[in-house]
């Protein structure tokens, strides 16, 4: 898996993960958990890992919903 992006914006995050999901494009959301260790205060970035087969598939999806610039 490679990571597609990262973000401490959930709102974000979910919209990606929906999108993704849409798409049936296997991904994973890392560091969901992480909020435990930076008091759930955000610091810590969660990151989208897809499929690296997939991964061209996923750059286009969020590059066609205007969130290319979120891209690792």
């Amino acid at each position: 898996m490679q990571e597609l992006m990262r973000s401490n914006d959930v709102v974000l995050l979910s919209f990606v993960d929906a999108l993704l999901k849409d798409a049936d494009i296997p991904h994973f959301l890392a560091d969901v958990h992480m909020s435990i260790l930076d008091g759930s205060i955000g610091v810590l970035p969660r990151r989208v890992l897809v499929d690296t087969d997939r991964m061209d598939q996923a750059r286009r999806i969020l590059k066609d919903a205007d969130l290319g610039h979120e891209l690792s």
